[in-house]
């Protein structure tokens, strides 16, 4: 921003001229949508899923989730983990995937969730969540705040948003996808990506894949300070919408300022053709100090943040519907 000072004999002078041109703007111009001081937009700009978007409510899904504990793959956490959002999704449409994982560490058993919102429009839109924690970590008090627990409230969130009311669009599948981190420190392509690595294969064979139209993809997303990445994993032009409904909403400061190449849970899709974002605030901490270690915790996430970017995915998916 500019600061422009005036002295104060001329200052007095030009505010009585911008007043007066205020006052006659004001009758000859058209009604226009304005702004919240906070750069939210309100009237026509938003729809009512989007501003019904309860944060206050997701952060306490966070809360309850890591209040359960470590949750790696195989651990009575992570069954506890599986019931809750099960028990959060009760009455609703939902699959499990369920399977055993053979990995160099042994096998584990593993349960994507899925749960379905049928539109109007022939298609689905898929947004995806991991919700197990860091395997090698699971001695620790690691509980996975923002790695895991922000992502998996906020897909709960969506779900509460979803439930009940009849959709003018494209379906929309919520993935808690599971066994997503890798079995190894540091991170190991080949022991990591379980879940979503088989949901992927499974509906290729089954020709459900070919009937998604976008995958949406969030993983720690909570931070306070949230900074998105552009991917140059992910596909452009859906990168490009999701700016476009961040920009709509007055929140483009929290997206792409910097750009990287992420693996994560959107790669098995992508290797399929099916267009994908991964919304990801890769940086967590001054050097990324707080990811995969203890210090993950709820005191470092925001619920302006879960707002951010819950509005500006169920925002992307509106733009979706209409392509």
């Amino acid at each position: 921003m500019t600061r422009v000072i005036f002295s104060t004999g001329r200052a007095f002078a030009f505010a009585a001229f911008v007043i007066g041109a205020l006052m006659l703007c004001a009758q000859e111009m058209p009604a226009v949508h304005h702004k919240h001081a906070s750069g939210e937009p309100v009237g026509a700009e938003k729809d009512s899923l989007v501003a019904s978007f309860n944060e206050s409510r997701a952060m306490e899904y966070v809360k309850e989730i890591v209040a359960l504990g470590p949750r790696p793959i195989g651990s009575a956490n992570h069954k506890k983990v599986e019931d809750y959002i099960l028990r959060h999704l009760k009455g609703d449409a939902v699959e499990s995937d369920n399977f055993v994982a053979d990995t160099r560490e042994g096998r584990f058993p593993v349960r994507n969730i899925i749960a379905k919102f049928p539109g109007t429009q022939d298609g689905i839109i898929v947004i995806a969540s991991h919700y197990d924690t860091n395997y090698p970590l699971r001695n620790t008090s690691y509980i996975g705040a923002n790695d895991g627990a922000s992502s998996s409230a906020l897909l709960l969130e969506i779900a509460s948003q979803l439930r009940g009311k009849k959709r003018d669009g494209y379906s929309i599948w919520l993935l808690w996808d599971d066994a997503e981190e890798s079995m190894q420190m540091p991170w190991n392509s080949s022991e990591s990506l379980y879940g979503v690595r088989h949901i992927a294969e499974k509906w290729q064979s089954d020709g459900t894949l070919k009937r998604v139209k976008a995958f949406l993809l969030a993983d720690m997303i909570g931070d306070s300070d949230l900074n998105i990445e552009r991917d140059t994993n992910s596909t452009p032009w859906l990168e490009d919408l999701i700016l476009q409904a961040a920009t709509s909403l007055g929140f483009q400061s929290h997206f792409f300022a910097r750009t990287m190449a992420v693996e994560d849970d959107h790669l098995p899709f992508i290797h399929k053709g099916v267009p994908c974002a991964d919304l990801i605030d890769f940086n967590y901490g001054y050097n990324d100090v707080f990811h995969h270690t203890t210090q993950d915790t709820v005191d470092k996430l925001s619920t302006k943040s879960l707002k951010i970017v819950g509005q500006v995915i169920l925002k992307t998916v509106g733009l979706l519907d209409k392509r």
